[in-house]
C-alpha cells in the first residue's frame, strides 16, 4: 500500500474531485450509456452500471467529507478515539451502509433474506465472535451492514490491507478498532498476535468479525489450499478439506487467537449463498443487473460449548465448516427471471 500521507492527501481529494466532476457531467454520461445500451446485451445494463459508478463515487466522496467534519469536530483528531467519537463513527458507518444497500436494491435488484438465529436472539448483551465464509462480491459489506443496522453491534473486523485502496473505507475503518492485514500463505504468529490483540476487551455490543478462509472461494484457491495442507504434513485436515466443495479450508490461527483473547464471547457462524457463483469479473459482468437473492444463515454457539484445547478447536472449526458447506449445497436460491418493472417486495427481505 502507498504510505498514509499519500492516501490522505492524494487519493481522498482525488475521489472528491472526481465525484464532483462526474455529478456535474452526469447527464452526458447517462446519454452516452443510453446510446450504447442497445448494442450491449442485458436489460439497461450500461445505464445501470453508469448510475452505480457515479453513485458509488458520490457515496465515497460524501463519506470522506463527513469524516473530515468529524475530524475537525474532534479537535483536529485529538479526541477521535474517545467513546463519543467512536460511537459517532459507527453511526456514520450504519448510515452510509443503509444508503449503499438502498442503491443495491434499486439498481442491482439485490435482496437479502436471513434465516436461523441471529446474533441477538441467542443471548442479547453478550460479545460475539462472528466467523463467516467469504464468497462473492460485497459479502463482507453485507455482513457488516447487518451487524450494524439490524443487530446494533459495533464490529471489529479483520480485513485485507488492499481494501485501503478505497479512501472512505481506509479513513473510516482505520479510526475504529479494526486490523488491516497482509497474510502470507503460511502460519504467521505476528498476524495471529494482532488478531488476538483486536479481540481483547470486547464489550456487550461488540462483534469481532473474521473470515477464516482468507479469500473468496474459487475452485483454484480450494485446490491450492488443500495442496498446502498436504505439503505441511496435515493429512487429516487435507482429507477433510477435500470433502468441502463450496468453501475453502479454514485457517484456524486467527480464530484461535480471538477465542483465547475473548473467552467469554459467544461464537456466531455465518453462511450465505446467492453471490458465490460470481467468481470472476466476467461472471459479474454477465450477471449484471444481478436480480439476486442472497440468503444468510446464522448459528449461535454459547461460550461454554466452545472447546478449550487447541486441537479440539481446530476439529470443531472443521466440523462447522463441513456443516456450512452442506448448508450452501442445500440452499442455493433458485434462478429468478429479470423483472422489468418495480421489484416485488419480499416479506422476508431485510
Amino acid at each position: 500500500m502507498p504510505p498514509v500521507w499519500v492516501r490522505r492527501l492524494v487519493f481522498g481529494p482525488l475521489v472528491v474531485a472526481l465525484a464532483v466532476a462526474l455529478l456535474i457531467t452526469a447527464p452526458v454520461w447517462l446519454l452516452l450509456a443510453l446510446i450504447a445500451s442497445p448494442f450491449i446485451p442485458g436489460h439497461l445494463r450500461v445505464p445501470r452500471l453508469t448510475i452505480l459508478a457515479i453513485a458509488y463515487l458520490a457515496w465515497d466522496a460524501a463519506a470522506l467529507v463527513a469524516l473530515a467534519g468529524l475530524w475537525v469536530a474532534s479537535g483536529f483528531g485529538a479526541r477521535i478515539r474517545t467513546p463519543a467519537f467512536q460511537r459517532a463513527h459507527y453511526a456514520l458507518t450504519g448510515g452510509f451502509l443503509r444508503v449503499l444497500f438502498w442503491l443495491a436494491r434499486r439498481l442491482l435488484r439485490l435482496s437479502v433474506d436471513v434465516v436461523g438465529t441471529d446474533p441477538d436472539t441467542a443471548s442479547p448483551g453478550r460479545p460475539e465472535i462472528v466467523v463467516s465464509r467469504h464468497a462473492g462480491p460485497g459479502d463482507s459489506f453485507i455482513l457488516i451492514h447487518g451487524l450494524v443496522n439490524w443487530f446494533d453491534r459495533e464490529p471489529r473486523i479483520v480485513l485485507k490491507a488492499t481494501l485501503q485502496w478505497d479512501p472512505a473505507v481506509d479513513v473510516l475503518l482505520n479510526r475504529l478498532p479494526n486490523r488491516f492485514l497482509s497474510p502470507g500463505s503460511g502460519r504467521n504468529p505476528t498476524l495471529e498476535e494482532e488478531v488476538g490483540q483486536l479481540a481483547v476487551g470486547l464489550d456487550d455490543d461488540d462483534a469481532f468479525v473474521i473470515f477464516p478462509e482468507g479469500a473468496n472461494f474459487s475452485p483454484r484457491r480450494r485446490n491450492r489450499a488443500i495442496a498446502r495442507l498436504w505439503s505441511r504434513g496435515l493429512g487429516d485436515l487435507a482429507a477433510r478439506a477435500e470433502r468441502l466443495n463450496n468453501v475453502l479450508p479454514p485457517k484456524p490461527g486467527g480464530l484461535l487467537a480471538a477465542l483465547d483473547a475473548a473467552p467469554d464471547a459467544g461464537v456466531i457462524f455465518v453462511a450465505h449463498t446467492g453471490l458465490d457463483r460470481m467468481l470472476t469479473v466476467a461472471d459479474v459482468w454477465r450477471q449484471l443487473p444481478m436480480d439476486k437473492q442472497l440468503v444468510m444463515r446464522f448459528w449461535s454457539v454459547p461460550p461454554e460449548e466452545v472447546p478449550q484445547a487447541e486441537e479440539a478447536r481446530v476439529e470443531w472449526l472443521y466440523d462447522w465448516w463441513a456443516r456450512i458447506d452442506a448448508w450452501i449445497e442445500e440452499n442455493r436460491p433458485a434462478p429468478r427471471p429479470l423483472r422489468v418493472g418495480r421489484p416485488r417486495r419480499r416479506a422476508t427481505s431485510v
